[in-house]
């Protein structure tokens, strides 16, 4: 739409189907650059991507012309029925229902890139599930604890 004129960065937060330690080094790398292509393609700009075996973060420049949802349901379908052809995993690859999309500034992002660059070392130190339930106190949002990212029971 003509003299539309935005500015907005979503960092997504998205797991692993019931947290499995699956998403492999080997072909890490070529996920991401799945997902970019996913991205690009919805005419959305990548800031930065990165995750360990259990799940993924995300920071993207979001044009309004897509929703949100609509957004992460592409992401999440797309890349998970691509892991499938490749038979990447042993078993049926699936995304966790729910992600989590948290809005930065401008100013923010150099901060979001580093924190998402540095994901192998901040989970030495820290837990998914520390980690997401501290962005959601920390953004002030009302969550229900017995649908934080399950886990495998």
């Amino acid at each position: 739409m003509a003299n539309t004129y935005t500015q907005i960065h979503i960092h997504f937060v998205f797991a692993v189907k019931f947290r499995q330690a699956i998403i492999n080094n080997d072909w890490k790398e070529q996920l991401y650059k799945y997902i970019a292509g996913i991205i690009k393609s919805n005419n959305h700009k990548l800031l930065a991507i990165n995750g360990v075996s259990d799940h993924v973060h995300i920071l993207i420049g979001i044009r309004p012309a897509q929703s949100i949802s609509d957004l992460m349901k592409n992401i999440k379908q797309d890349s998970s029925r691509w892991i499938n052809t490749n038979k990447f995993s042993k078993n049926h690859f699936e995304w966790q229902e729910g992600y989590g999309a948290f809005s930065y500034s401008k100013s923010q992002l150099n901060a979001v890139v580093n924190y998402i660059e540095n994901q192998e070392l901040h989970h030495k130190k820290k837990t998914f599930r520390e980690e997401y339930v501290d962005f959601l106190e920390k953004f002030e949002i009302d969550y229900d604890e017995r649908f934080i990212f399950r886990e495998l029971i």
